[in-house]
């Protein structure tokens, strides 16, 4: 008998118990708000990073200018390299549909540069013009990119976005030695 009733009152004891968790669950208010608000993504002023950079980067520094309110930077930096080379600039952003784009530009060798930041992405057929410079493009899995090389630095115009907005942010780039 001492065997049932330690059953019987463990039982009795999870059922109240129980009882008591869903009487806390359905008074206490929940965060109804929807998964966008909740997943909302902070975002940076680059203004300070971006005059650091042009100041140590041994290239000039691309940044946009005159891009409207909607596009929302959420993520910056400036790596110097130890030897000179290869130092790298990372401008993140959400542009007005909330696709991811992104600003790369190194002195280090291209080819492995272009795959780091694109993720891969293969060189595309076609050129895009952005204003009067001809962009070479990259297909990838996750990212497409536009890339233009000169001597001593490759820019990067990278994300999830459609080649014209990524040739939006890329007309409004302006590279700048601080």
């Amino acid at each position: 008998m001492r065997g049932r009733q330690t059953v019987r009152d463990m039982v009795l004891s999870l059922a109240v118990i129980g009882v008591l968790v869903a009487a806390i669950y359905i008074f206490i208010p929940h965060d109804d708000s929807s998964s966008a608000e909740k997943s909302a993504v902070k975002t940076v002023d680059y203004r300070v990073e971006v005059t650091t950079a042009r100041r140590a980067a041994p290239y000039p520094v691309a940044a946009p200018e005159g891009l409207s309110k909607d596009w929302r930077a959420t993520s910056v930096s400036y790596k110097a390299s130890s030897d000179g080379k290869g130092g790298a600039w990372h401008l993140g952003m959400l542009d007005p549909e909330e696709d991811y784009v992104a600003v790369e530009q190194s002195d280090a060798p291209a080819e492995k540069f272009i795959k780091d930041v694109t993720l891969g992405a293969a060189k595309a057929k076609g050129k895009q013009a952005v204003g009067s410079k001809k962009w070479d493009r990259y297909k990838g899995d996750q990212y497409n990119a536009l890339v233009h090389e000169e001597p001593g630095v490759t820019t990067v115009v990278t994300g999830t976005a459609p080649y014209g907005r990524l040739a939006d942010l890329a007309a409004a780039l302006v590279a700048k030695k601080g």
